[in-house]
């Protein structure tokens, strides 16, 4: 099978989006799917303009001229696509969402009724079958990721395709701080390994897999000690003293 990832984190390689997201195309590999990778930092894709040029002068193509011409013989000829990204303002990055609008060009100019909703049709020659969301984030709990969860549901519903599951890692910084200490967390990236096998195999992801993924690594209090701590050194460094700061 062939598959599209973005990864939209802007720091691409080095961020905790990276962490999940690099195992998990591991395994879809491993089951023998064909996966290009894009970093969105990396790409210039302006907003949708709202003109419906692609519905009024050539059906099915953006008037706009940028790197979504990179893109779009990639995400047509993919059967699966991933959508990787850490968690900004209760959502995607600004970035990921401006490939998301530009895709608009799937859809077909008038309403139909589907799953008793209006929607419009999708064009023929899609050949998308499920999305898959990797996603990090550095709140300790996992109900933050709900907007963004709803929102990818909700866009695999507008496009007719499968929503196979999600790779969520909530309280994303411990992960990489405990790494950093030398204790790799057990069980996680087998996990996301495992995820990408069965996403490379067309299956939808095992809720236990998933879950797996986003177990607890630490306590809320110690996390939210432990991040403190870290920036608070890093704002000393800067030569910042937050409000509340004891004076020495």
């Amino acid at each position: 099978m062939k598959a599209v990832a973005l990864n939209s984190s802007p720091k691409m390689q080095a961020g905790n989006t990276a962490l999940i997201l690099d195992p998990f195309l591991e395994g879809m590999r491993e089951a023998g799917a064909e996966v290009d990778l894009f970093y969105t930092r990396r790409l210039k894709v302006n907003p949708c303009l709202g003109c419906l040029y692609c519905w009024l002068h050539e059906p099915g193509v953006c008037g706009l001229r940028d790197d979504m011409d990179i893109l779009e013989p990639k995400l047509r000829a993919a059967e699966l696509l991933v959508l990787a990204t850490p968690l900004y303002m209760d959502g995607m990055t600004g970035s990921l969402k401006n490939i998301l609008d530009r895709m608009a060009t799937r859809a077909e100019p008038l309403f139909e009724m589907r799953d008793g909703r209006c929607r419009h049709p999708v064009r023929a020659w899609i050949r998308t079958k499920a999305i898959a969301l990797v996603s990090s984030c550095g709140l300790w709990e996992m109900d933050n990721f709900d907007p963004l969860l709803n929102h990818l549901r909700a866009v695999c519903e507008n496009f007719g395709v499968a929503f196979a599951g999600a790779l969520l890692r909530p309280h994303g910084e411990a992960m990489r701080l405990l790494q950093e200490a030398g204790e790799v967390p057990g069980g996680i990236l087998e996990a996301a390994r495992e995820a990408g096998r069965q996403f490379g195999r067309g299956e939808t992801i095992r809720r236990e897999v998933q879950a797996a993924v986003s177990r607890e690594l630490l306590p809320r209090d110690r996390y939210i000690e432990a991040v403190n701590r870290h920036l608070r050194e890093r704002l000393a460094a800067a030569g910042y003293r937050p409000p509340g700061s004891p004076v020495h």
